[in-house]
C-alpha cells in the first residue's frame, strides 16, 4: 500500500471534515462543493487559503432555495477562528478547538485586556471547573453572518488585534462577570445557567454588555436619558455627561424641554435667548467628536414638547434643505405630544405654543410638569388653557394641523420625529409617586421618571473647588432580550426569565458608571428592560401570518406570559435581596398596575398579593429594543419587526454577506411577507395587543411605502394615539435608509 504524504494526509482530514459539516445539511449539494474543494487543493493553498476559498464559495451559494449554506460557511469560519486563536494562545485545534480557559483568563488579565474582576472573585479552581462547562459544538448555532459579527465586533483581541477570545469563551466570562458577586455557594451553578441561556441563544445581552463584560474598559448599560435644566450651567453640564457615556458605549435621549425658547429673556433682558437650537448643535458636535470606545460616532436623541415655541425649528433640524447653520444631521429627534394635541389635529383646532421660562416666571409652575390623569380631563389641559387666557403670557397660535404637517414632512424625509405620547406614558408609570415622565431614549422604549440635576453652590475651600449639585433622575437602561424563534419552541421561558431578570439585575450592581447622578438613578430604581426579538421569526415557525387575527392574539397571550414570569423573578430577587428604594408607595405596591391589567387568573392576584408582601427588585421591568445587531448574532429576526425581505446582504465595511429568513424554507417561505408589503394596521393592533403587558414602551418601526398620502400616514398616528401606544420609532419609507439603535440592542 503506498504511504500518503504529509500533505497528503492533511488534505484527507480536511476534507474528511468537510464531508461531515455537509453531512448535517442533507439538502445541501455536497458533491459538487467537494469538488470545488478538492480544486483548490490541487491550486497548492495553503489551510487558510484553502478555508477562505470554500467560506467565499459557500456564501455564493445561499439564496432562498439552499439557505443552509450559512452554516457551511459559519462552520469554516468557526474553523478559522480556532486556529487563529491557537497560533496566538499556544495550543493544537485539532485536538481540541477551544483551548485552556484558566490559560486564557490570567493572560489576558495580566496584559490588563480583561478586568482583574474575574481572578479577584473566581478562584483558579473555579476557573478551571468552569472552562469544562464550554461546549464548542455550540459554535453551530451561529448562522456565518452571526459568527463573522461577535468575530469582528465583540471578542477580546490582543492589543496588536489577534483573535484571543473564542465565541463560547466570550459568553462564558458574560456569564461569570454578571454572577461574580452571587453568594459563592450558589454561584458557580448560576454561572452555569447564564451560560446555558446565552450559548443556546435563547437571548442576548445588550451590545454594551457584550463587548465590554470581563474587559477592562467600558460600562454595561445600553443607553440613558437626561432631563436638561435651563440654565447655561445645567446645559453645558450636560453636554459633559453626554460626551462621558458616550465614549463608554452608551446611546443617549436628552430633554429639551425645559429650556427657554428663541426670543426669550435672560435676566429681565428681553428677546435675546437664542433657544434650543444652538444647544442642540452642541450636542450634534458632541455625537460626531466623542465616538463610541472608537467603533461609531455616538449616537443622541433629543425630545421637545409639541407646544414648546422652537417647535418648527426643531422639525426642521434634520431636513436636508434650507439654511445648514440650523440643521443637526447627527441628532436624532422626537417630539412628546399630549392627548389635548392629538385632539385639535383631529378637530382641525388650533394650537399655542409657548415659552416654558415664561410659563414658570408668570404662572408660578411648568407646563411640562403635568400630564393629564385620564382620558379627556386632568391637570395638564387645565393649565394648558390657564396659559392661553392668561393676558400677559406671550402665545402664538397655529393650526394644530399645521404642526403635524410639519412633523409628517420630516418622516418622510428622515424618519424622525419619533413620537412620545407622554399623557399615555404617566398614567401607565408605576412609579408615578416618585416623579415624572418627560421623554423616551435614543429608541423610544424606555419610560422612566426623569427630573434635572442643578448646581447648589460652588466653594472654595482649602485651595480646592467644591461644587454642591442637587441630583436629578438620570434614567440608566439595562437591557437583554429573548430571542423568541429560539426560546418559546423549546419552551424554555419559565427557566429562561429568572436567569435573565438575575443577570439584568446585577448590572446595576457591577456598573461602574462615571455620571454619578446616573449611579445614583440606577440604584434607586434599580430599573432594567427586558424585551424580545424574533418576533416574524416565531410567527413562521408556528405558520401564522402577520395580517390575522392568531397574530394579534398570540402577541397578547406570549406577552402575558413574560410579563407575569418577569414580574415574578423580580418579586422573588426581591424576597432574596430586597426590594428596589421607592418600591413603597408604587402602583406595583398597591396593586394598581396589575389591577388596571384586568388579569383575573388565580395566579395572577397571588403574584400581586406576592409583590406586596415580598416587593419588586426592579422598579421597571420591560422594554422592547431595537435588538438590531444582536438578532443578528442569534440568527433571528429582529425585534417585534417584520423582515425587510426574504433574502438581502448584509453590507460589512469591505464585503457583502447573503442572509435569508431564518429557517426559511418552502413552510415558512410564505409568512415572511416582506415589511414594506404588510399593511401598518395590523403591526399596530399587534403592538397594543403587546403593550397591555409591558410596564414601559417598545420600539416601534411604522412602516409606509414611499408614496404614502400625507392623510394615511396621519390616520395611523391618530390610530395609534387612540389606541394607547406610548411611542413610535422611525417611520421607514421605501425611498429612505435609517440607522438603528446599536446601544440599544440587546
Amino acid at each position: 500500500m503506498a504511504t500518503l504524504s504529509v500533505e497528503q494526509e492533511t488534505m484527507e482530514a480536511r476534507m474528511d471534515a468537510l464531508r461531515r459539516i455537509l453531512a448535517n445539511h442533507p439538502g445541501l449539494d455536497a458533491e459538487v462543493f467537494l469538488s470545488r474543494a478538492e480544486k483548490l487543493s490541487q491550486q497548492g493553498l495553503d489551510e487558510e487559503e484553502w478555508t477562505q476559498g470554500l467560506i467565499l464559495h459557500a456564501l455564493e451559494e445561499i439564496r432562498r432555495e439552499a439557505p443552509d449554506w450559512t452554516f457551511v460557511a459559519s462552520r469554516l469560519y468557526a474553523s478559522h477562528l480556532y486556529r487563529l486563536a491557537g497560533a496566538y494562545r499556544g495550543y493544537d485545534p485539532d485536538k481540541n478547538p477551544y483551548g485552556p480557559f484558566a490559560d486564557l483568563i490570567h493572560t489576558l488579565t495580566d496584559k490588563e485586556i480583561y478586568s482583574p474582576l474575574l481572578t479577584k472573585n473566581y478562584s483558579h479552581e473555579e476557573i478551571l471547573t468552569l472552562g469544562r462547562e464550554i461546549r464548542p459544538e455550540r459554535d453551530q448555532l451561529f448562522t456565518y453572518v452571526g459568527l463573522r459579527t461577535l468575530a469582528d465586533r465583540y471578542l477580546a483581541r490582543s492589543h496588536e488585534g489577534a483573535v484571543m477570545e473564542l465565541p463560547q469563551e466570550r459568553l462564558m466570562v458574560i456569564a461569570m462577570v454578571l454572577m461574580a458577586h452571587e453568594r459563592a455557594d450558589r454561584r458557580l451553578d448560576r454561572v452555569r445557567e447564564t451560560y446555558w441561556a446565552l450559548s443556546h441563544l435563547y437571548m442576548t445581552v445588550a451590545t454594551p454588555t457584550l463587548a465590554n463584560a470581563g474587559k477592562a474598559f467600558g460600562q454595561l448599560s445600553s443607553c440613558f436619558i437626561d432631563t436638561v435644566d435651563d440654565s447655561l450651567r445645567g446645559i453645558y453640564d450636560t453636554n459633559t455627561d453626554v460626551a462621558t457615556l458616550s465614549k463608554g458605549g452608551g446611546g443617549i435621549g436628552v430633554y429639551l424641554g425645559k429650556i427657554r425658547a428663541r426670543g426669550s429673556d435672560i435676566r429681565g433682558f428681553q428677546g435675546v435667548s437664542s433657544g434650543v437650537l444652538p444647544w442642540m448643535k452642541q450636542l450634534n458636535n458632541t455625537a460626531v467628536s466623542v465616538d463610541q470606545l472608537g467603533q461609531r460616532q455616538g449616537s443622541i436623541a433629543v425630545y421637545l414638547d409639541v407646544w414648546h415655541r422652537d417647535i418648527f425649528a426643531f422639525l426642521d433640524a434634520k431636513l436636508n434643505n434650507g439654511d445648514e447653520r440650523l440643521r443637526t444631521h447627527d441628532l436624532f429627534t422626537g417630539v412628546c405630544v399630549p392627548d389635548l394635541f392629538m385632539e385639535k389635529v383631529e378637530e382641525r383646532g388650533d394650537w399655542y405654543l409657548f415659552d416654558p421660562h415664561e410659563v414658570r416666571r408668570l404662572m408660578g409652575w411648568s407646563l411640562e410638569d403635568s400630564y393629564d390623569e385620564k382620558r379627556g380631563e386632568g391637570t395638564f389641559r387645565k393649565r394648558y388653557q390657564a396659559c392661553i387666557e392668561h393676558p400677559g403670557l406671550s402665545k402664538e397660535k397655529v393650526p394644530a394641523i399645521e404642526v403635524m404637517k410639519r412633523v409628517l414632512i420630516s418622516q418622510l424625509e428622515t424618519g424622525t420625529p419619533y413620537l412620545f405620547y407622554r399623557d399615555e406614558v404617566n398614567r401607565e408609570n408605576p412609579n408615578k409617586h416618585a416623579g415624572m415622565i418627560y421623554s423616551s431614549n435614543l429608541c423610544t422604549e424606555i419610560t422612566q421618571n426623569q427630573s434635572p440635576t442643578r448646581v447648589i453652590e460652588e466653594q472654595l475651600e482649602d485651595g480646592k473647588i467644591l461644587i454642591t449639585k442637587e441630583p436629578g433622575d438620570f434614567v440608566v437602561c439595562n437591557l437583554s432580550s429573548i430571542n423568541l424563534g429560539r426560546a418559546v419552541p423549546d419552551g424554555v421561558l419559565e427557566r429562561l426569565i429568572p436567569i435573565q431578570v438575575r443577570m439584568l439585575d446585577n448590572v446595576i450592581d457591577l456598573n461602574t458608571l462615571e455620571v454619578l447622578q446616573a449611579s445614583r438613578t440606577n440604584k434607586r430604581y434599580r430599573a432594567v428592560g427586558l424585551g424580545t426579538f424574533g418576533w416574524h421569526h416565531l410567527l413562521a415557525l408556528k405558520g401564522i401570518p402577520w395580517e390575522s387575527e392568531e397574530g394579534v392574539a398570540l402577541a397578547d397571550e406570549l406577552y402575558e406570559e413574560i410579563a407575569y414570569q418577569t414580574i415574578r423573578a423580580s418579586m422573588e430577587l426581591a424576597r432574596e435581596k430586597g426590594a428596589y428604594p421607592l418600591f413603597k408607595g408604587s402602583e406595583w405596591d398597591t396593586g394598581a398596575w396589575i389591577r388596571r391589567r384586568n388579569y383575573s387568573s388565580h395566579r395572577w392576584q397571588r403574584l400581586a398579593e406576592d409583590v406586596h408582601y415580598h416587593g419588586l427588585r426592579n422598579g421597571y421591568l420591560l422594554a422592547v429594543a431595537p435588538n438590531a445587531s444582536t438578532s443578528v448574532i442569534a440568527g433571528s429576526t429582529a425585534s417585534i419587526d417584520p423582515v425587510f425581505r426574504q433574502e438581502y446582504s448584509e453590507e460589512k465595511k469591505n464585503y457583502k454577506i447573503p442572509v435569508t429568513a431564518p429557517d426559511l424554507s418552502p413552510r415558512t417561505a410564505w409568512v415572511y411577507k416582506p415589511a414594506h408589503e404588510i399593511d401598518p394596521r395590523w403591526s399596530l393592533r399587534q403592538l397594543v395587543a403587546r403593550q397591555r403587558h409591558i410596564d414601559q414602551s417598545q420600539s416601534f418601526n411604522l412602516y409606509v411605502k414611499h408614496d404614502v398620502r400625507a392623510k394615511e400616514l396621519l390616520e395611523l398616528h391618530l390610530t395609534a394615539w387612540q389606541s394607547g401606544v406610548k411611542t413610535t420609532y422611525y417611520t421607514r419609507s421605501t425611498s429612505s435608509q435609517y440607522d438603528d439603535c446599536e446601544s440599544c440592542s440587546s
